[in-house]
This record gives C-alpha cells, sequence and structure tokens, in this order.
C-alpha cells in the first residue's frame, strides 16, 4: 500500500516493546516501527527523512514498518516468510544485525551468530538458515550469462543471486559489481563485495 513515507521527523520512540518514528506529511504523524539500528540511524528530530515501508495486517489491526534503506524492508519481507518468524522477531534480528550482515551470516550457516537476536533459539535460527538461504540464493533468479567476465568468481556469483533476490537486474547488478571489484582491495571477500554493491545500488 505505501512504497515509503517522505516528510518530517517528528518524534522517536524508544519502549521496552520496540523502537518508532513518527513521520510527518501535511500535518498527519504516521507512526512506524522499526528496527534498533535504523531508529540508531534517523535524523534528528526536524529533520526530513524517507522511510521504506511495509504495512503489516493482523486479525483487527494494521502495523506500519518502517526501515531507513529499501533492501532493509526486502529482507524483512522475506524474512517473515519463514514460518516462525513474526514481525516482531523480524525487527529484532534486523535490530541486531544489518541487512548485509545478516546475509552473510545467512549464506556462510553461522546459527551460533544469529542466536544473539533476542528470542532466537539454536532451532529456529537453524530454521532461518535453512529457508532464506535457499531463498536468497536458490530462488528464482535468471542464470548468470555463460562467459560473463565479470560474474566469474564465487563472491560475485554469490553476490549477483542476493542482489537479484532483492529485485535488481542483471545489467545494473553487473554494473555494481565491475565498479565495486575495481576499488576492493580483494574482491574476492563476498560479504565486503555485497556490503559494497548495496552502499553502490542505494546511491
Amino acid at each position: 500500500m505505501f512504497e515509503y513515507l517522505k516528510g518530517i521527523l517528528a518524534d522517536k520512540i524508544s519502549t521496552q516493546t520496540g523502537y518508532y518514528l513518527v513521520v510527518d506529511i501535511n500535518g498527519i504523524g504516521y507512526r512506524t516501527e522499526v528496527p534498533e539500528i535504523d531508529y540508531s540511524l534517523a535524523p534528528e528530530i526536524g529533520s526530513e527523512i524517507k522511510v521504506f515501508t511495509s504495512l503489516i495486517h493482523k486479525e483487527d489491526t494494521m502495523l506500519l514498518c518502517g526501515f531507513m534503506q529499501k533492501e532493509t524492508r526486502d529482507i524483512f519481507k522475506i524474512l517473515t516468510s519463514v514460518s516462525g518468524v513474526g514481525t516482531k522477531m523480524a525487527l529484532a534480528l534486523l535490530g541486531k544485525f544489518d541487512a548485509c550482515n545478516l546475509i552473510s551470516l545467512v549464506i556462510n550457516e553461522d546459527y551460533k551468530e544469529l542466536t544473539l537476536a533476542k528470542g532466537v533459539g539454536t532451532k529456529l535460527a537453524q530454521k532461518i538458515i535453512l529457508e532464506l538461504r535457499d531463498k536468497l540464493i536458490k530462488a528464482n533468479i535468471a542464470p548468470i550469462k555463460q562467459n560473463d567476465s565479470v560474474i566469474n568468481s564465487q563472491a560475485s556469483q554469490d553476490t549477483f543471486a542476493v542482489l537479484q533476490s532483492l529485485g535488481y537486474e542483471y545489467d545494473e547488478i553487473k554494473s555494481a559489481i565491475s565498479v565495486v571489484s575495481s576499488r576492493l582491495v580483494n574482491p574476492n571477500d563476498s560479504e565486503e563485495l555485497l556490503r559494497e554493491c548495496l552502499k553502490h545500488l542505494s546511491m
């Protein structure tokens, strides 16, 4: 329903149950629940802000979740598709790990690190990795073209798969990988390549 909200940050609210940003748009305050990391990244009250959103429908209520980056919102949507991971759990995971770190943990199958997020036990962490890794890397994505001179390493292929699962097009991913790889000391570091490509694509 809402792709994003752009307005003035009217309030920042931190409670025992969650973190919230209130965005004022033409005199109407939209309250969004956000991950802790996004709460800390938000500008000062009174500043202009753009928040990417996901509207959650529950039995008798609606919840608007907000994110400072589109990629984080997209990962949130994928997270909540995992059985056993609700809205609060997904926000807790993205409050502990930014989108790039979370993707890296899933790809590297580091379930122990995932258990550092509030409410995530070993069994759930393993389940998240099992289901998310499949969605991020083996989802319905276009194959890499044969003899592609840019997407030819394991790091670039992993990065390509994750970015395409987030909705980016082949050519823009290839361009990002080419530009970012040329300036990295170690372009074979999957985590760093993915992180820098996400930054490049969000510019």
